[in-house]
C-alpha cells in the first residue's frame, strides 16, 4: 500500500457506499521512502500507455484521414494524456488555412469553471495512478507554494528535480526528470494546418525558479498572508466573471490582487506560482509537462475546498449564465469523458469527493488601519475602565465614611428629598 494517502476513516459517496477517506498531505512532510515511491509513481504514469483513452490528432472534419478511411487517433500514456486534456481546453480554434486562428475561447481558465475544472483534472489523474498503481489508498500531494520566498523549496533531487549545474534552465541530470520530454509544444504547427497535438515528444523540461530578471514581480512566490487575504473574499465569482471581475474569490485564488481588488499589473497566488517557474510550467498550454504543475494545483483545490467549508457555499452562487464559453455551471467542462459539470465538483471534497487535505492555514493579519482601530478601540475601553473603577472606589469609601459617621447621614439626609422637590417645580424631567 502507497504511503501517500492515509486511510482516515469512511464517508458515503454520491450512491450511499462507503469509501476509503484520503489525506492530500503536504509534500514536504513525506518520508524519503514516500518521496521515492511518489517520484516513482509519476515516472511510471509518464511511461504507461493509458489503458482506456486514445486521442484525436485531428479535428472532426479530418478525423478519418486524408482518405476518409484512417482514424486520426493515437496512444497516450497516463501522465501525457493529462497534459492534451489541458494542451485541449486552451487550444485556439482553427478557422480554416489562410486564416488567423482564435485564441479567445479558454474552458478552463479566466472564468468561473477555473477551479472546478482543474479539480476534475486531478481527480482524473488520481484515479488513473491509482489504477496503475492497483493502490486505491494513492493519492496526490500538495506544494504549499505560499512561501514569499525566491526559491522553490521542492526542487530537490529526490523531489521535483534541483537546477542542474550546468544549465540553469534545466533540471539537475540526478532527477528522472531530466529524462522527460513535452508533448504538445508545436503551436504553431496546429494553429496554421488544423491539427492537434499527438504523441510525439519533444525537448526536456525547463525551468528556472525566480529567475526572470526581467519581471522582478515574479521572482518571489506568494506569501502566507495572500492565502489569508484571499480566503476572505465573499463571493465566488462577479460579473463579468472574467480575468477583471472584482471582488471575486475564482479571479483572486487564480491570480489577481490577494485582496479582491482588480489590478492588471497584479500576479498573485496561482498564477505567480507558475510565472515563478520561469519555463514550461509558466506556458499555459505546456505547464502540466513540468510535473510540478500537479502539486501547484492541488495547492490550488485546497484553498478552493477551504473557501467552500469556511463560507458554507452552494452552487446557487456559481454563475448559471452570462460566463465565458464553457464556464456556466451546467456546461460540460471541455474535454472530459464522460461528460461532467462544474456543479459536481462544486463540492467540499470530504463530504462528497472522498478525499481531504492536512493544511495548516495561515491566520489574517490586521493591516496598519486595522491596527490603529483596534489602539484606539482599546484604549477608549481602558479609559472606561479606569473611570468605572475610579466612581466605584469613591461610592465605596462614601458609604464607608457615611456608615462610620451617623451624624453626617441625619444632617444631609433631608437635602435629598428638597432637592428633587426644587427641581420638579422650575423644569420638566428628561
Amino acid at each position: 500500500m502507497g504511503k501517500e494517502a492515509v486511510v482516515a476513516k469512511s464517508s458515503p459517496d454520491a450512491c450511499g457506499h462507503l469509501i476509503a477517506m484520503l489525506f492530500r498531505r503536504n509534500l514536504l512532510d513525506f518520508s524519503a521512502e514516500e518521496r521515492s515511491h511518489f517520484v516513482q509513481a509519476l515516472d511510471l504514469a509518464k511511461r504507461t500507455t493509458h489503458p482506456q483513452y486514445v486521442i484525436a490528432t485531428r479535428r472532426s472534419e479530418e478525423i478519418l484521414g486524408d482518405d476518409g478511411n484512417t482514424p486520426q487517433f493515437e496512444n497516450i500514456s497516463i501522465y501525457n494524456y493529462f497534459v492534451w486534456t489541458h494542451y485541449y481546453s486552451v487550444k485556439k480554434t482553427f478557422l480554416g488555412p489562410g486564416q488567423e486562428s482564435f485564441g479567445e475561447v479558454d474552458f478552463s481558465h479566466e472564468g468561473p469553471a477555473f477551479l472546478t475544472w482543474h479539480r476534475f483534472h486531478l481527480l482524473q489523474l488520481e484515479k488513473d495512478m491509482q489504477d496503475m498503481l492497483q493502490d486505491p489508498s494513492f493519492a496526490l500531494p500538495y506544494w504549499d507554494f505560499a512561501t514569499g520566498k525566491n526559491v522553490c523549496d521542492v526542487c530537490t533531487d529526490d523531489l521535483m528535480g534541483a537546477r542542474s549545474s550546468w544549465d540553469p534552465a534545466a533540471i539537475s541530470s540526478n532527477s528522472v526528470f531530466s529524462q522527460w520530454r513535452v508533448v504538445c509544444e508545436s503551436l504553431e504547427d496546429y494553429d496554421t494546418r488544423g491539427t492537434l497535438c499527438n504523441s510525439t515528444e519533444g525537448g526536456p523540461i525547463r525551468r528556472n525558479p525566480a529567475g526572470n530578471v526581467a519581471r522582478p514581480t515574479v521572482q518571489r512566490l506568494p506569501a502566507p498572508q495572500d492565502v489569508a487575504q484571499c480566503l476572505e473574499v465573499g463571493s465566488f465569482d462577479t460579473p463579468p466573471f472574467y480575468s477583471n471581475s472584482t471582488d471575486s474569490f475564482r479571479n483572486t485564488v487564480e491570480g489577481n490582487d490577494p485582496m479582491g481588488r482588480y489590478d492588471p499589473a497584479v500576479r498573485s497566488l496561482h498564477n505567480l506560482a507558475h510565472l515563478f517557474l520561469n519555463g514550461t510550467g509558466g506556458q499555459t498550454h505546456l505547464s502540466p509537462n513540468d510535473p510540478i504543475f500537479v502539486l501547484l494545483h492541488t495547492f490550488t483545490d485546497a484553498v478552493f475546498d477551504e473557501w467552500l467549508r469556511r463560507h458554507d457555499a452552494d452552487i446557487s452562487t456559481f454563475p448559471l449564465e452570462n460566463a465565458p464559453i464553457g464556464h456556466n455551471r451546467q456546461f460540460n467542462m471541455v474535454p472530459f469523458w464522460p461528460p461532467v459539470t462544474s456543479t459536481e465538483m462544486f463540492v467540499t471534497a470530504a463530504d462528497n469527493l472522498g478525499y481531504t487535505y492536512e493544511v495548516q492555514w495561515p491566520s489574517q493579519n490586521f493591516s496598519i488601519s486595522e491596527i490603529v482601530t483596534i489602539a484606539v478601540v482599546a484604549a477608549l475601553g481602558l479609559v472606561g475602565l479606569i473611570f468605572l473603577g475610579t466612581s466605584y472606589l469613591i461610592r465605596a469609601r462614601s458609604k464607608m465614611d457615611e456608615a462610620n459617621q451617623p451624624l453626617l447621614i441625619d444632617q444631609y439626609q433631608p437635602y435629598d428629598g428638597g432637592y428633587e422637590k426644587a427641581q420638579n417645580a422650575t423644569q420638566p424631567m428628561v
